[in-house]
């Protein structure tokens, strides 16, 4: 991994110097400028060209999503975390950030305690530095363990869709959801790793933008075909039960898993006992492994598992982990996500009652 040269923009002085501190701590990262302003920042940015740019969601003037598109439309090519209050007005701003290309968010500290805020901050923003420093897109030998075909499975019974995602994941889902159709065949359950009081928002992009219907779980929400489900943040999403052609959900606050709450693992393994391998599982863009667990168990039922291509994955860490693990039935770019999910759900699908 090199050194990740990064930019602070926030335009608050003390939080500005707080995360220059922060950074400084944090192996191979470099600040190379700190601005308070949007103006500013793009003039920066175009000029020393960082690999990561700090961006505050709220400023005066030139918000930070205004920042992000301008750095879009002159074509610099670099990764954009933004920094984001926990409000509704955050969020908003935030899920459209992440929808145009943010690479990830952070949250700004709200405790009391100046150290245990540090602590946080440095924690969080150690994790984002880490994945903007892979520069791994894939490589041969995660391509080489694809399976050669998958015509064991043409049998299949498909009865639900679960898609995974972290890192990159609503600028995925963005492209993937509103492509699908309104009478698509099967439940959608998505697993997307964000904070709660952020999937809600998410949700009514994503539902404003598409012919399925596309919620927020809640506890108890029947979910049956052409509806899309998000995992709540903040709490696992299981599915426990079916009510004539309805899948019925539950939250809970189980402990995390790969540090995750919600975790694809814990839903992928309610939707086995559920529905047996009866599932089309989709990982797309996101770092770590959450997802191959829950896929070793939903292969080994027969279950059809889709990892997105390494091309166009923000951070190619879960579908990467999926495949090189051979669990991959097919690994598809995501321009081509949609029309092969309508595909499998169409050949496969059967009624979930």
């Amino acid at each position: 991994m090199g050194v990740v040269r990064t930019i602070v923009v926030d335009d608050s002085a003390l939080f500005r110097v707080m995360l220059r501190n922060v950074l400084t701590e944090i192996p191979n990262c470099e600040v190379v400028a700190s601005v308070s302003d949007g103006q500013a920042a793009v003039e920066k940015i175009v000029e020393l060209q960082p690999n990561l740019v700090t961006l505050d969601v709220e400023m005066p003037g030139m918000t930070g999503i205004d920042v992000l598109r301008e750095i879009k439309r002159l074509g610099v090519r670099t990764k954009v975390v933004m920094v984001s209050r926990l409000t509704a007005a955050g969020a908003q701003v935030t899920t459209d950030a992440l929808i145009e290309g943010a690479f990830d968010f952070i949250l700004k500290p709200s405790g009391r305690d100046p150290v245990e805020n540090k602590a946080a901050l440095k924690a969080s923003l150690a994790e984002k530095i880490l994945a903007a420093g892979d520069i791994d897109e894939g490589g041969a030998e995660a391509r080489a363990l694809v399976k050669p075909s998958a015509a064991s499975k043409i049998r299949l019974n498909l009865r639900a869709i679960v898609i995974g995602c972290s890192t990159g994941g609503p600028d995925a889902l963005a492209q993937v959801i509103p492509n699908l159709p309104a009478d698509l065949p099967a439940p959608v359950f998505v697993v997307q790793h964000m904070p709660d009081g952020f999937t809600g928002t998410l949700a009514a992009r994503l539902n404003e933008a598409s012919e399925v219907e596309v919620l927020e779980a809640s506890d108890g929400l029947r979910v049956g075909p052409g509806q899309v489900v998000l995992a709540k943040g903040g709490s696992h999403l299981r599915l426990t039960r079916l009510i004539e052609d309805h899948v019925v959900v539950r939250l809970t606050d189980d402990p995390h898993e790969n540090r995750c709450r919600p975790a694809v693992d814990y839903t992928l393994r309610s939707a086995i006992e559920l529905l047996d391998g009866q599932l089309l599982v989709v990982i797309l863009t996101g770092m770590g492994r959450d997802g191959t667990a829950g896929c070793q168990l939903a292969e080994a039922k027969g279950a059809y598992v889709v990892a997105q291509h390494a091309d166009g994955c923000t951070v190619y860490g879960m579908p990467k982990a999926v495949v090189v693990a051979g669990l991959a039935d097919e690994v598809i770019p995501l321009p081509q996500m949609a029309a092969a999910i309508e595909r499998l759900a169409r050949r496969h699908a059967r009624p979930v009652s």
